[in-house]
């Protein structure tokens, strides 16, 4: 199966954690972002973790974060347009549910293919 999203850069380390896992091609791709510890519910929101645009424009995704996989999903709630570049931020505002904060600042630029 050929990518689906074309991976621009990305933060040194993650070469080999960033994965696609395709089976229906559409606007909405969901991320899945899993984690070795719990985190703190409170810091799982769109201030900690968001999606924007090349130009820095904020785009609108629902946040949940699956406490018994480790896991927070962040799904657009309007399509990825085609010929835009992203980025997925992650601060380090993010913590585990002993306080610690996120080692460093993780982002992923994406494109959607065709």
């Amino acid at each position: 199966m050929a990518n689906y999203l074309a991976f621009e850069s990305m933060t040194e380390g993650l070469e080999n954690k960033v994965k696609q896992d395709l089976k229906f091609k559409t606007g909405n791709f969901l991320w899945k972002i899993k984690f070795n510890v719990p985190l703190d519910p409170k810091t799982v929101n769109n201030v900690n973790l968001y999606v924007t645009t090349m130009n820095m424009s904020p785009l609108k995704t629902a946040i949940r974060y699956n406490s018994i996989e480790n896991e927070i999903e962040i799904e657009p709630i309007e399509p990825y347009a085609q010929d835009e570049s992203y980025i997925l931020n992650i601060t380090t505002k993010v913590t585990s549910l002993s306080g610690k904060p996120l080692k460093s600042p993780v982002q992923v630029q994406f494109k959607i293919g065709e």
